[in-house]
């Protein structure tokens, strides 16, 4: 890796390892399906990441920057879609793990929550803002952020998978999937408002 990527890469791992609206919810869905149910929703969702990089770079960004009204409808979207997903959460509160482990977010849900992930976007638009120069084309800082984004994603989901020996009984997983979705609102919102 050169010099000019260190930084970048540094900054990859601080924004995919560091809570928001995606890690939470593959802590849950590591929780309640397991690591190998959760690869695919990984690889989606860190690919859809490294994409919006990718297009911010070749101009979205610049678009989006040229039309707040845009930016605005797509954090309200995002944030009403992830207040969705956290009360389907809040709702599988009540339901043992094993019972709910027939939910689960899919792949294409994943890369999809990323169209409409605030942080994601936030992110991408810092990424070229600091980041890009004629030394660094866009489309390394798209992959270098795909090689981080792989292991920390998989880091929640491991997180998920080591809760469930505490998640046994229905007062636990009702206590879980509660702070989940609580985090969930919280970090979303945040995003939106802050």
């Amino acid at each position: 890796m050169s010099s000019s990527l260190l930084p970048f890469a540094l900054f990859a791992l601080v924004a995919s390892i560091s809570p928001g609206p995606t890690n939470l919810l593959i802590l849950a869905h590591g929780a309640h399906n397991g690591l190998r149910a959760s690869v695919l929703q990984i690889l989606a969702a860190c690919s859809a990441a490294a994409g919006i990089v990718w297009l911010v770079g070749l101009g979205l960004g610049d678009l989006l920057l040229r039309h707040p009204l845009a930016q605005q409808a797509m954090g309200w979207a995002g944030a009403l879609w992830l207040s969705l997903l956290a009360w389907r959460l809040f709702k599988a509160a009540g339901e043992p793990v094993s019972a709910s482990a027939q939910r689960h977010l899919s792949a294409a849900s994943a890369a999809a929550l990323q169209l409409v992930n605030p942080k994601v976007w936030l992110m991408a638009v810092a990424v070229i803002g600091v980041f890009a120069t004629p030394r660094t084309p866009v489309w390394q800082l798209a992959l270098v952020f795909l090689l981080i984004a792989l292991p920390c994603l998989g880091a929640w989901a491991l997180l998920g998978v080591g809760s469930t020996r505490w998640l046994g009984t229905g007062s636990a997983s009702r206590r879980f999937n509660q702070l989940l979705a609580a985090l969930l609102m919280v970090s979303t919102w945040w995003a939106v408002l802050g």
